[in-house]
């Protein structure tokens, strides 16, 4: 697969709610692509972790 579409694969799962899968995309795309939209949506997506599941990051 290319970047865009894991890319595109990470948004349908965003929006599915299946959050861990939308990562591992980006992560994927973000491999493939540096340059890829990708990288904002993952570090959208760390944000709102950071934000809601402060525990989970910082044990």
């Amino acid at each position: 697969m290319t970047a865009e579409e894991y890319y595109k694969q990470g948004n349908n799962y965003r929006q599915q709610g299946n959050f861990q899968e939308a990562i591992n995309c980006y992560l994927e795309a973000i491999a493939l692509d540096p340059h890829s939209p990708a990288v904002e949506a993952k570090r959208m997506l760390d944000d709102i972790f950071n934000y809601y599941c402060k525990d989970m990051y910082n044990p």
